[in-house]
């Protein structure tokens, strides 16, 4: 049973997801205390890599309001992400020579309380894509209120 904290609905929809991986990810108390309080977005955060590790960029975990005078965070700071040696490899290469990116899809508590990201590997979709994807769901649309009449 996974406790959804935030979603990027958008992503699937700029991007074409080739594969996802779940990935932990470095956070101080006030931040999972906050995440706890269901705050947070991350819908423009995206995931790097630099010196060999997985960065979790601009995503926004407000301040906890309850937390000690100087005990608190920055909203959106630079987050380490927590990987297999073999899947970190496996994403550097993938971004190097084939020019992929990192998406963040979604954040959520698993079964043992810790915060995981899953992260889709991804390629761009050009607006064509997206007008087609657009007719594709509409046409799914029609055709279920005309099965269901």
């Amino acid at each position: 049973m996974k406790n959804k904290i935030s979603e990027n609905r958008k992503a699937r929809f700029d991007y074409n997801i080739i594969d996802t991986l779940e990935a932990g990810i470095i956070l101080l108390g006030s931040e999972v205390k906050s995440l706890r309080m269901g705050k947070a977005s991350i819908k423009e955060a995206y995931a790097s890599a630099e010196k060999g590790e997985l960065f979790l960029i601009n995503f926004n975990i407000p301040t906890y309001s309850m937390a000690a005078k100087g005990q608190s965070h920055e909203p959106k700071r630079l987050r380490k992400l927590l990987v297999h040696n073999k899947e970190k490899n496996k994403i550097h290469g993938l971004i190097k020579r084939e020019g992929y990116t990192i998406v963040p899809l979604s954040c959520y508590f698993n079964q043992k309380g810790f915060v995981k990201v899953l992260l889709g590997l991804a390629r761009g979709k050009k607006q064509v894509d997206k007008r087609q994807a657009i007719k594709q769901r509409d046409w799914n649309i029609a055709k279920q209120r005309l099965l269901k009449s």
